[in-house]
């Protein structure tokens, strides 16, 4: 029960539907006990009635007795029928309340899980499959959702009608209840055994489908790898086996559940048996009347609902607990990136590193070491280099997705770690080398970069169209059947790889940002269009302080000064003059790369 504390300010938070609620279920379980007196009334006056009437049998008075008795009878069933129609009453009262209330809580929950799982940092992602974070928020929030509402309000409903009952059995014979209620520490200890092992159950049936949500979550995005490698049957089977182990997890949950019910129900078969008895003899010492029988035998049927959810309560309990702790987890893991002051920075776009290194911490690999450099604001940067030289790794460090192993950056003379990491990331126009578009149109995809409510409006569309142009993407938009509001699917898998490299552009530059950032975005565009959108690109970088990271010198011979990255560290500095000259690294390149540009054209 301790991680289900947390939950403790959300109930606060709804305590008037909570304490009305409860208000309810014991109006509704007032209603429920008050049948039972009602028969033994009931059965008392018939007997007694049989009696009298006996006597009177023959005689003028016996129509007028006769109609008097049933006339009684008939007011009896009257109340009884008002008494259920009100606990039906207060009944869907106590639900409106606490089952409304424990849907308000999942909206809440649910929200301030997304919103942790926003302030995380890429290390986290890293760490942690998208399928267990999605299984978090969905099944176990839902886990949760059945302990504050339904489990709650059984709970509240299973203790104030045992009170009433127990109260009301007292009231009528002590020595009687107390022979009612004997196997009821049975059923104590039964519970208790039962619990230790439905909460190790639990916790494996919640593990295994985070377990079946990666994997398929994983599966499908690969779609393309799987079919191209004709591997759907060993998926197929993969997934038969996770499948098949959530399957057995599940039956070995449901075999310990399933010990409550049978146990529960010899208990009260045994309750019931032993009312009778005493009962009995104590009718027949005129102790109690025969109605009082019949209205324990109530009481004790009215008991094994409450009796009865107990197990299932607990087994709901139990289930929450374990999502809780996962969800915990989560919510109490601090990102190691996090916003340092509240105060809006504005953001003029000098970059300088002093010897900056960056050691990844999932891994442990040395990714940046002991690198300095600058760049005036307005300036452009080139950063070349091989595969794994450390080039996307600068601007994530930029962006400030990871915090620097040693050294520092500074932006205007500021460290990143002072700036406000908002006002720093809204200054920014970022193109990954890995492109990310929504399942949306176009048109919202690229009004993603500068419209806060991500979907484009009719006043956006003009600067959406010229941010396509720039990008070099508009007349492929335009020969789509919907323009711009073509849907593009997952992830852009109705794209080619250089219509989404586009898109992305520009998505970045219709924000019109202090600094760009641009990570081998034109990978996956022919000469032509490279040419095009870097002409474009010289126009808007004016002004600006722009970072681009390539494999072509053709991308960035243009660039105010450029930096050749190898394990990590800069091996040449200079502009496109100085380094050919140099005849280093970066001039061999320049030579690879124009033969090849030949031998293509032959």
């Amino acid at each position: 029960m301790k991680s289900l504390k947390f939950l403790n300010p959300y109930l606060f938070r709804y305590r008037t539907r909570l304490i009305l609620g409860t208000l309810f279920i014991t109006i509704s379980n007032i209603f429920a006990i008050y049948p039972a007196e009602v028969l033994r009334k009931g059965i008392d006056m018939v007997q007694d009635g049989v009696n009298v009437y006996a006597l009177f049998k023959d005689l003028p008075l016996e129509t007028e007795l006769k109609s008097d008795f049933f006339n009684i009878l008939l007011l009896f069933g009257v109340i009884v029928i008002i008494t259920a129609f009100l606990k039906g009453l207060f009944m869907f009262f106590m639900r409106q309340t606490i089952i409304v209330m424990s849907r308000l809580i999942e909206y809440d929950l649910k929200n301030d899980i997304y919103q942790q799982y926003q302030k995380l940092d890429l290390a986290f992602y890293k760490k942690n499959k998208t399928g267990d974070l999605m299984a978090r928020i969905s099944e176990d929030v839902s886990q949760v959702r059945m302990y504050v509402g339904p489990a709650i309000m059984y709970a509240i409903s299973t203790v104030t009608l045992f009170l009433l009952v127990m109260v009301r059995m007292l009231t009528i014979n002590a020595e009687l209840t107390l022979y009612v209620l004997a196997p009821l520490p049975i059923l104590a200890l039964t519970i208790y055994y039962v619990n230790s092992r439905v909460i190790k159950k639990s916790e494996a049936v919640q593990k295994q489908l985070s377990v079946i949500s990666s994997w398929v979550q994983e599966s499908f995005s690969g779609i393309r790898v799987v079919k191209a490698y004709n591997r759907e049957k060993f998926n197929q089977d993969k997934f038969a086996v996770e499948a098949d182990l959530y399957k057995d997890k599940n039956i070995d949950l449901v075999k310990v559940n399933a010990l409550f019910f049978p146990m529960i129900i010899l208990l009260i078969g045994l309750s019931t048996l032993i009312t009778i008895y005493a009962g009995g003899m104590k009718v027949f010492s005129g102790e109690i009347t025969t109605g009082t029988i019949a209205e324990f035998i109530m009481y004790v049927n009215m008991l094994t609902w409450p009796v009865a959810s107990i197990g299932w309560v607990t087994s709901i309990v139990q289930r929450a607990a374990a999502s809780q702790t996962r969800i915990n987890e989560f919510l109490s893991y601090q990102p190691t990136v996090a916003n340092q002051t509240e105060e809006v920075t504005p953001i003029g776009g000098s970059i300088r590193f002093e010897k900056v290194s960056f050691v990844y911490p999932d891994s442990g690999i040395v990714a940046i070491n002991n690198i300095s450099f600058s760049v005036e604001k307005g300036k452009s940067l080139a950063i070349i280099g091989r595969t794994g030289s450390g080039k996307s790794t600068l601007a994530a460090l930029i962006t400030r997705q990871y915090d620097v192993t040693s050294g520092q950056i500074y932006i205007d003379g500021k460290t990143l770690q002072q700036l406000n990491l908002n006002s720093l990331r809204s200054a920014i126009g970022y193109v990954p080398q890995e492109v990310f578009l929504f399942s949306e149109t176009i048109s919202n995809n690229i009004a993603f970069g500068f419209n806060p409510n991500h979907l484009a409006s009719t006043e956006d569309q003009t600067n959406i169209e010229q941010a396509a142009k720039d990008a070099a993407i508009y007349q492929s938009i335009v020969q789509f059947p919907d323009g711009f509001e073509t849907k593009v699917g997952e992830r852009g898998v109705t794209l080619s790889g250089g219509q989404k490299q586009r898109i992305s552009i520009a998505r970045a530059i219709i924000r019109k940002p202090e600094i760009l950032i641009f990570d081998d975005c034109l990978s996956a565009v022919d000469t032509a269009t490279e040419e095009e959108v870097l002409n474009n690109l010289r126009r808007i970088m004016i002004g600006r302080t722009s970072v681009i990271i390539a494999h072509r010198i053709s991308t960035v011979k243009q660039c105010d000064q450029i930096i050749v990255l190898d394990h990590g560290a800069i091996i040449e500095q200079g502009t496109h003059q100085d380094l050919i000259a140099k005849d280093g690294v970066y001039a061999e390149l320049n030579r690879k790369q124009l033969l090849e540009a030949a031998a293509a054209q032959v």
